[in-house]
């Protein structure tokens, strides 16, 4: 295939929220991001208490053999013992022929400044009989969040059960961990693909000894040694803490597209001339024929459009949400009449006009509004388009009305309010409820299935995402009036 991918591995634990909107930037950038649940993850914390770290390491190395058959150039890319598992993963498969590595948060050593003196005494638990299985070890205060009131939301969503993370793992787990650490830490300078450690200065669990570990030791002695990033604002998390923006960019800048997946034109499109013309060609097909709301199908997941003025049209839509907004006042508005477009570093600009088929203007004629139309474009994808109407007032008193606002709408603060609802059900539903439960949720907040299919290794991600893909094609407002329905069905039996 001749889209890059990354491979992204979560952490102990986690899910792919630990890596905050990196699948999302990666995309943007032009990237397929792969990822997969490690075993004993997506349930109940007691399901980790049989997991073995060779388990984990079978897991990624399984999913790293199939998604290298389907891209020339693959990265790997891991967060805490996500990363330890990306760099066995490297180490093991050679894996620098592919591609690079990126470690975050790495706990090479569990040192960091809020783990307890007595730390090293765990290893003594170990060998008491049936312990490690019933011992738990606690997500405590700060979550490894920096930020407080990012941190603030994360200990409300522990204490409303959602899950999203563990709030505990058992002392088995912290166990396999360690061998892990020991399995990673021999034979570094096997790992021949460039590297880059992204840790944080006052990460809790882990301190900078890990990041200057492995940049010592990672193919030592040769020219591809690893680079580090020092965040100095965040703690463990540094995908989501307050440096985020400082990791997204190293990342994207690692991988050699700096620009790229922020939301704005870029000096170069990685398009030549003629597939510069072809894209705008079928957005300018796609506004005549379906409206603007149609151009998300050519777009980055956070595609943008830009609308000004002080009526029910103008406003800033970005990604599906943005999607769902537009269609709703723009079934019977399309662009007629574009004039030749122009080119430059990733823009093309083109006339054109607004009309709408729907109503007439007061005087009896077909509404008409000229101006200029603006379609930011990167590597085979739209950014953004920007609307630019040579008489803003003409909109404004044809179509009236209030300006899109960027909060909530009725119908979801409704959703958000079943989400939290279904925390607190007196009992739990049956399985056929959750998986129905899951799949309208997806279906309302991210849209069609996306991803390849989970392995028969992972059956409860199989059903999950099976539920999902059957209600593909769904309107998000449908998808969230029926898990609506569900829940308040739910909370009646």
């Amino acid at each position: 295939m001749a889209e890059p991918a990354v491979l992204l591995v979560h952490g102990l634990g986690g899910t792919q929220y630990d890596l905050g909107s990196m699948h999302k930037r990666l995309k943007n950038a032009g990237f397929v991001t792969h990822s997969l649940t490690l075993p004993g993850h997506g349930t109940r914390p007691e399901d980790l208490a049989g997991v073995r770290a060779e388990d984990w390491v079978d897991a990624v190395m399984t999913k790293y053999a199939e998604v290298e058959r389907e891209h020339d150039e693959l990265h790997l890319m891991g967060m805490c013992m996500g990363a330890l598992l990306a760099a066995e993963t490297a180490k093991r498969t050679g894996h620098g022929r592919k591609g690079r590595l990126v470690l975050l948060a790495p706990p090479i050593f569990i040192d960091g400044w809020a783990t307890p003196w007595y730390r090293g005494m765990r290893k003594l638990l170990y060998q008491v009989p049936g312990l490690p299985a019933r011992m738990r070890v606690e997500e405590e205060d700060p979550f490894g969040i920096k930020n407080e009131q990012l941190r603030a939301i994360v200990k409300a969503k522990f204490e409303r059960g959602e899950n999203f993370h563990y709030v505990w793992v058992p002392l088995a787990c912290v166990r396999e961990v360690d061998r892990l650490r020991a399995w990673v830490m021999k034979d570094l300078n096997r790992i021949a693909c460039d590297t880059l450690v992204v840790h944080a200065r006052e990460d809790e669990l882990t301190s900078l000894r890990s990041a200057d570990y492995l940049a010592e030791n990672i193919n030592a002695g040769s020219a591809t040694r690893a680079r580090v990033v020092v965040l100095e604002n965040s703690y463990h998390m540094v995908a989501v803490d307050n440096d985020r923006e400082i990791v997204a960019r190293s990342v994207l800048d690692f991988f050699g597209v700096a620009s790229a997946g922020l939301g704005s034109a870029v000096d170069d499109p990685k398009m030549s001339p003629a597939e510069q013309s072809d894209l705008v060609a079928r957005a300018l097909h796609i506004l005549k024929t379906e409206g603007p709301a149609g151009l998300w199908s050519l777009g980055i997941p956070d595609f943008c459009w830009f609308q000004p003025g002080q009526n029910r049209t103008s406003g800033v839509l970005r990604g599906s949400k943005g999607a769902r907004r537009l269609a709703a006042w723009a079934d019977s508005t399309r662009f007629r009449a574009p004039g030749t477009p122009v080119y430059n570093a990733g823009l093309a600009v083109i006339p054109a006009t607004l009309t709408d088929s729907a109503t007439a203007a007061s005087d009896g004629a077909a509404f008409a509004s000229s101006g200029v139309l603006s379609l930011a474009l990167r590597a085979g994808k739209l950014l953004e388009a920007r609307w630019f109407p040579d008489d803003v007032a003409l909109e404004d008193a044809y179509f009236g009305g209030e300006p899109i606002s960027e909060g909530p709408s009725p119908a979801e603060l409704a959703f958000e309010q079943a989400s939290r609802d279904v925390k607190t059900l007196p009992k739990a539903p049956d399985n056929d409820a959750l998986l129905q439960l899951y799949a309208l949720y997806k279906q309302a907040s991210v849209g069609d299935a996306s991803g390849d299919r989970p392995s028969l290794m992972d059956p409860i991600g199989r059903a999950k995402f099976d539920a999902w893909a059957e209600r593909r094609g769904m309107t998000a407002a449908q998808a969230m009036a029926d898990y609506v329905a569900l829940v308040s069905s739910l909370k009646a039996r």
